[in-house]
This record gives structure tokens, sequence and C-alpha cells, in this order.
């Protein structure tokens, strides 16, 4: 199943709220014909962007194909959120990898989060950025974990942006009843996320990066130069570099082995008002919950609330799509019943068994980056700067990365699928109950 096509049309953006209101780049040409460059980077998401940007300014000669279009993938649907740390809690980390380890890694996230705000800063990229996110509980007998955890990062990592808050906390800052505690990071932070990868190419554009848009990448033969196979042609490249993510299909079957695509369903509720948006978030601060299937949520910058959340079996999305985020939303906010939903899209993310990224490389000139399991607003855009580091020979930080432990799903490609039904029906029964 080719995921590029199957829930979208070829070389259009979902019919979603950020695609509705985004700032767009003009169609590019696709390629025709045989080039050369010094790196050809697959894939014009977060990855792929901030690879070519960091390439381009250090001088190299870069070319960027997109099977669709610049920001199709996940990076232009997701939630928006540029969360601390890495995808698992620094005491898991620590477990895993030990105290150093773990703090290198937390450290690399930080860099992270200033990456993406110096980008927007630099570049004059207006995708409305704000600061705070709050992390909400559903379970009182999980709020001392909320707690424990936030005192640890302010004591053993001198992270002091991040506190705890009690229920009635919660309640003065959400119009919302269903949780009991939580933490609210006020060095986290939240941005239009489709704008915010536009904003990355128009300055790719700028730094001389050829991008050729509806130009999927086939095949790769390993070579130096390595050979990229597309439709009309084909490029000739000193070095690869692949941010395809939930895209990769059998580009790569190596990638693909510890990678696995999933969906996940947005909705944009009509414009509410300030004064019912503010009742319902009354900051603004994007949200983030405890339950196993994670629902989290915002404002835009037009008084909507943007509500992301919902499972789904396989890879087709369902034709009561709104309906998958809108059930949970009216968990937390049943107000919003009579409610008109102007937006509701789907998107591809990809996930690892161990949550955390997937640097891999896969010959002496070809690198990878994805599998950011729903944490990639940073990390993706941290990637593209790892990925310039070792393609231009420093590759401590990009093989610190590598080091991480990350297994093959079990069964293999063709298993992932039933093993993704069988885990997300028990974990989202787990949720109910």
């Amino acid at each position: 199943m080719d995921l590029l096509n199957v829930n979208d049309r070829s070389g259009q953006y979902p019919r979603s709220y950020y695609a509705a209101s985004a700032k767009h780049l003009p169609l590019m040409a696709s390629l025709q014909g045989n080039i050369s460059c010094d790196v050809c980077v697959i894939g014009a998401g977060y990855t792929g962007l901030a690879t070519a940007l960091h390439l381009a300014e250090r001088g190299y000669d870069v070319v960027v194909l997109e099977a669709q279009r610049v920001g199709f993938g996940a990076s232009g649907r997701n939630g928006g959120q540029l969360g601390s740390g890495q995808r698992l809690d620094q005491g898991i980390l620590e477990k895993q990898l030990g105290f150093d380890m773990a703090k290198k890694l937390w450290e690399l996230a930080q860099e992270s989060k200033k990456l993406v705000k110096d980008l927007i800063a630099k570049h004059e990229i207006d995708c409305g950025y704000g600061d705070g996110v709050m992390h909400a509980q559903w379970r009182k007998r999980n709020l001392h974990h909320d707690f424990s955890y936030v005192e640890k990062l302010n004591n053993e990592y001198g992270y002091g942006e991040i506190s705890a808050l009690d229920k009635n906390s919660i309640s003065e800052m959400l119009g919302s009843n269903v949780y009991c505690g939580g933490s609210f990071d006020r060095g986290a932070g939240h941005l239009h996320p489709l704008n915010f990868v536009l904003g990355l190419a128009r300055a790719c554009l700028q730094a001389g990066v050829r991008i050729f848009e509806q130009t999927k990448a086939k095949g790769i033969r390993h070579g130096d130069p390595a050979k990229i196979i597309t439709g009309n042609g084909h490029v000739l490249a000193k070095f690869v570099a692949i941010g395809t993510n939930g895209y990769l299909g059998d580009l790569e079957q190596k990638i693909a082995s510890r990678v696995m695509p999933i969906n996940n369903f947005i909705l944009a509720t009509e414009p509410l008002g300030k004064e019912m948006a503010k009742s319902l978030i009354r900051d603004n601060i994007a949200v983030a919950d405890s339950r196993f299937v994670v629902n989290y949520f915002k404002l835009s910058q037009d008084y909507r609330l943007l509500f992301g959340g919902g499972e789904s079996y396989g890879y087709k999305f369902p034709l009561n799509l709104q309906e998958k985020p809108r059930k949970p939303m009216l968990e937390i906010f049943p107000q919003l019943r009579d409610t008109k939903i102007d937006f509701a899209w789907g998107g591809t993310l990809a996930i690892t068994m161990s949550r955390m990224p997937d640097f891999s490389r896969l010959a002496p000139n070809v690198f990878s980056a994805s599998g950011y399991s729903g944490h990639g607003v940073g990390m993706a855009v941290l990637a593209g700067k790892l990925l310039c580091e070792v393609i231009g020979g420093t590759a401590e930080r990009f093989d610190l990365m590598a080091k991480i432990p990350g297994k093959p799903f079990p069964g293999g490609i063709k298993m992932r699928l039933p093993l993704l039904i069988l885990a997300m029906s028990w974990y989202s029964l787990r949720d109910r109950f």
C-alpha cells in the first residue's frame, strides 16, 4: 500500500485547517532528466529541509526530492507541539542507557527547542509560535509520578521551567473537570506546523537549495556517487540523507523493519470567538494528556479549538474521520457538543519499538533519521542539523543518537500492522477502563 496516495490526492495538501490558513509556496517543478549534486535529500519535511538548509549554509550543493508537496506529510499536519526532552522520560532513559547518556539526550532535546526558535527568528517565519505546554493527568493514582518527575527535572537536570499542577490549578486553566492534575512546561511551545515547514522551504530556496516536488525517489543504488532513481530521471549524489519518516514505503528495507507508520487524526472547530475559546483554554498554551492514545489540543490564532486524538486500525483513513477526534474532544469538553466542525484530517507519522528516533548509517555516504514517535517538531529539526554534521565529517552527535538500541518489529514488515492493531486495541481499552 502506497501511503503517499492511499488517503490523499497526488500533488494536493489535505483539506486541513493548516492548509486553509497557510502561506503557500508556488508549486515547484518535478525533476525531468538527470542531475548531480553534493547531497540529495529525500523528503521535504522538517528533517529533510533542516538538513538541506544547514548544508546549503555550509556551501554544499543540495537537491531535495519530494514525492508530493513541501510539508505534505506529518510535518504539515501534526499538533504543532514543541516538547521538552525525548519521547521517553529521563527516568526511563537513565535505566536503559545510564545517567550520562540520558543527560546528553536531554541536552540534545533542549537544543532542538532552541534550534526551532532560532530558525523562526532568523528566517522571520510567521507560524504563530507560543510558549507553554501542559501535561494533563487522567488518573489520580499516577499523579505522584508527574509530581516526582517535575522535581527530578528541577533538581537533577536544572530545568526550572516546569512546575506541578493540582486539580484546582488545571481547572483554572482549562474549561474541563476530567483531569486530576499534571504539569506545566513554560519552556516548551507550539506553532502552526505547516507554516513553519513552508518557512523552512523558503529559507532553503534563498540559500540555493533545489527543491523538486512531485518527484518520488523510487530507488537508491548505493555507491560513490549514489544514484537516486525517480520517475523521469535520476540524481547522482556524493551523499544521501533520507527524511521520509512514515512515508518511506519500500525505499529502504532496513529502515522499514524498525520504523512503522501509524495514523492520527485532528479536527478544527468553527471559530468560537475569543471569550468562548478562552473558557476552554485560558492562556495561549497547548495541552497533551496521559492517555496512551494521546489527546492533544490548543487554540488556533482565530480562536478555533484544534483537537487531535482517536485511534484507527489500518492505514486507510476512516469514512467518519471527524468522529475519531470528536469523541475524545466531547469527553473533555462536553460543552462543545453542538459546535460545528469545519475541518478534520488525518496524517501518517512513524513510531519505533523503543519510541526513540531511529538514526541509521545505511552506507558510508547514505544516512537516515526518522521514527520520532509523535515527538518530531523539535527532534526532526535537530535531526537535520545532525545529518548535516555527519555529512560534513563530524559524526559524534549523530552516532550518539544512532547508539540508542533499536529493535526491528516482531515478525518483520508484514506483521507490523497486525501487531499494531492488537496493541492499539489493548491500550485503547486500558484508556477507557
